[in-house]
């Protein structure tokens, strides 16, 4: 059945109209039908029309000047028109209307099977015409290729230059982009060396101050104003610990703790807090899947990254818009996995804005510590570094896609926790009553750091806590104070010194007495491997007077005990 083509009536009397749309419906054609010359004009320049049928006599214009109109368009020179006359038209009357560009008559009253018969010829005349072109044009295109086929020979050989040249253009060009890339990386990491090694002093400093300030308080009076101006100072010292951990995090050197965490849970946990900090004017949608495989991540990082995820996208939302978070399992092929994965199943969780987007020159620094689009005063420009620590100290990576004017999409990468961790967030903090007695008596306790101001921080805190404290400034110092007989219940020492780390310490002493305890204190995660220093338990600077009699109470009920309890802070990942 070949497809209908369009039949255009023209004619003032609507009545007329439908008598010539009920005879000519037999046909199966489109009727395309207009009351005057405009509407038929309107027809004929929005769509292809077979056979015009034209009332003769019109009020506004008759059908000899509207066919003369139609014939004056270059499309329609060759459209068949048949007149419809109400009246007997007389012989120039009719070469009037041949001369106009008509092609038949047809007489009122009208005999359907003649108008019928008449329509159906141009109709059909229309389709040949059509298939006449159709087959001219595919002949045309069999010549082109044709031609194109006998050309081949000479293109083939011009086309082998264009591929060598486009392979040698790729070539350098993937060099180029693999160096830039090489570049980035070396100089994150050189910023990331520099961030720590700044971050570790910085956190010695917080330590002294914090500690002195702590021991301040238990000695000054109690007055408000003191209290007030040493709350303040003690503010102060934590909003600059908080600070150097984001730097830590960005350096890959925080102290991490990872587990099995189930993101769907995670998000739904926070997802309060997270629409407080983004507004009420933006959108928050959840997407996230109702089950996924738990992600082998730091839940309190996680829930840092995200927020600071959500806020970065809230900053780039000028008034209202949507921020979406939704996650995913992938297991990303050979060819497409993400520059600086391993092979193996990930967690890929997208945090997506409607905001501003970004440029490709802003984009490229987005992770870089300190580097913010946010004006002055309004953002440390650290949020996006920590995320990217945690990322890649977790074994994954942050992804940021970003458009200008069409918003930002952040995607975290982290890997599947495997079936056997299935529970690494249990470790307990609080004291028992066995461990407050045990925390309470007076022990003899050796301090090891080479900063002057944490050690004699240090050593006030614990002759706070009522233990005898001898301290060495090195390592080696401490190794000739054991060697000369002198036995201590505890060993606090720093890992990053001079000469003999913390580390090789503590396999010093370890080697000679097995069951010594000893607390290792970092700035940052940067032990090295080893099962010995591995087990060892942590106390991450700066830490609290409080926080160092917990860890002194875990370290010593481990090594006393069979109760099962594990020590604060101990080492799970570097």
């Amino acid at each position: 059945m070949p497809d209908p083509v369009n039949i255009l009536l023209v004619d003032d009397q609507p009545a007329k109209l439908l008598s010539y749309e009920v005879i000519l419906q037999e046909l199966g054609e489109n009727l395309l039908v207009a009351q005057s010359a405009r509407e038929a004009l309107e027809h004929l320049l929005r769509t292809d029309v077979a056979v015009i049928l034209v009332d003769v006599c019109m009020p506004e214009q008759d059908g000899f000047e509207l066919v003369e109109l139609i014939r004056a368009h270059p499309r329609f020179e060759k459209t068949p028109v048949i007149f419809v006359s109400a009246v007997m038209m007389t012989e120039p009357d009719r070469l009037r209307g041949y001369a106009a560009g008509a092609v038949d008559y047809v007489s009122v009253p009208i005999v359907p099977e003649v108008l019928r018969a008449k329509v159906r010829v141009f109709v059909e005349l229309y389709r040949k015409t059509r298939e006449l072109e159709r087959l001219n044009a595919d002949l045309e295109r069999r010549v082109q290729e044709r031609t194109a086929e006998l050309e081949t020979s000479y293109q083939q050989l011009q086309s082998l230059n264009e591929e060598l040249e486009s392979r040698i253009e790729l070539r350098t060009r993937e060099r180029e982009e693999a160096m830039a890339q090489l570049f980035e990386a070396q100089k994150l990491d050189t910023i990331g060396q520099l961030t720590g090694g700044v971050a570790h002093d910085f956190n010695n400093l917080l330590m002294a101050a914090l500690g002195s300030l702590s021991l301040l308080r238990k000695r000054i009076p109690p007055e408000e104003k003191n209290l007030r101006l040493l709350d303040n100072a003690v503010q102060a010292a934590e909003r600059g610990a908080a600070l150097t951990q984001r730097l830590l995090a960005f350096a890959r050197r925080q102290e991490l703790k990872p587990q099995a965490v189930d993101l769907v849970q995670l998000l739904g946990s926070i997802e309060g807090l997270l629409q407080r900090a983004v507004g009420p004017t933006i959108r928050l949608e959840n997407r996230l899947p109702g089950e996924l495989p738990p992600a082998l991540v730091d839940a309190n990082q996680l829930e840092l990254a995200i927020l600071n995820l959500a806020v970065n996208a809230r900053d780039a939302i000028q008034q209202e818009g949507v921020i979406s978070i939704d996650a995913e399992e992938t297991i990303p092929g050979d060819h497409d996995l993400p520059p600086g994965l391993s092979a193996g199943r990930y967690l890929r969780v997208r945090v997506a804005d409607t905001g501003s987007g970004m440029d490709e020159e802003t984009l490229a620094r987005a992770a870089e510590p300190f580097f913010t689009t946010k004006g002055l005063g309004k953002g440390t420009g650290l949020g996006l570094s920590m995320v990217h620590g945690l990322a890649a100290q977790s074994g994954g990576i942050l992804q940021l896609h970003s458009t200008p004017g069409e918003g930002t999409t952040a995607e975290l990468w982290l890997p599947v926790a495997k079936d056997d961790v299935s529970e690494q967030a249990g470790e307990q903090s609080a004291w028992s009553a066995s461990t407050e007695a045990e925390a309470a008596a007076s022990l003899r306790i050796l301090v090891v750091d080479d900063d002057v101001l944490v050690c004699m921080g240090t050593v006030d805190m614990l002759e706070d806590l009522g233990h005898r404290v001898t301290e060495a400034n090195s390592g080696q110092a401490a190794l000739e104070i054991v060697n000369s007989g002198q036995s201590f219940d505890l060993v606090i020492t720093d890992h990053a010194m001079p000469g003999m780390s913390g580390a090789d310490l503590a396999r010093s002493l370890l080697s000679a007495n097995p069951g010594q305890p000893i607390i290792l204190a970092s700035g940052y995660a940067e032990l090295p491997d080893g099962a010995s220093v591995g087990a060892l338990s942590r106390l991450v600077k700066p830490f609290t007077q409080e926080q160092l009699g917990q860890a002194i109470s875990m370290a010593i009920s481990r090594d006393a005990t069979t109760s099962g309890h594990a020590p604060l802070q101990r080492n799970g990942t570097m």
